[in-house]
């Protein structure tokens, strides 16, 4: 069991994403499920959809599965890192850099929710083989303490997050 990050677990600004995450008693089916929805999502869109921006300067649908999966491998980095207890200082890092230079928009769908799925097996795999002392770990990241736990709720908030973008701003559910 993967507990539910408490004030100081984690940077403030991350507390939106996990207050996204449904009260579960298993964070790694609910990443498994969430995964799954944003893939029943995307793939029900055709091609004009996944690459339209709402707005100048915004990320099409198809960068933005390719944000998810950046920072998805930066949080679990993170994650590895603090609990193997390596007190390393961790790095930020500049999400519209890393968005402007996925090349997501001549990429097929199929592909990108291909990477998607394999990575979400990973941090799932990742996250089982995390003992409760090495969830527990505290490290610092962006200048900011984070526990290795807190990172889990934070992939699976962030995803419902953008996916709720997707159909709000993208699709008009």
């Amino acid at each position: 069991m993967i507990p539910k990050p408490h004030s100081g677990d984690i940077a403030e600004f991350y507390q939106k994403y996990i207050d996204l995450v449904p009260q579960t008693n298993d964070l790694l089916d609910e990443l498994y499920q969430q995964h799954l929805d944003t893939v029943d999502l995307v793939t029900s869109l055709d091609d004009e959809t996944l690459q339209f921006a709402y707005a100048p300067g915004k990320w099409t649908i198809q960068d933005i599965l390719m944000h998810l999966m950046d920072c998805e491998r930066i949080f679990c980095f993170r994650a590895l890192a603090i609990a193997r207890n390596d007190q390393t200082p961790l790095p930020g890092f500049d999400e519209n850099s890393y968005a402007k230079n996925t090349n997501a928009n001549s990429r097929r769908i199929l592909d990108i929710v291909r990477e998607f799925s394999v990575l979400r097996s990973s941090t799932i795999e990742l996250f089982r083989s995390l003992d409760a002392a090495q969830l527990a770990r505290i490290g610092n990241a962006n200048g900011k303490p984070v526990k290795a736990s807190a990172l889990a709720w934070v992939i699976c908030g962030h995803e419902i997050h953008h996916r709720n973008i997707i159909e709000e701003k993208y699709i008009g559910k």
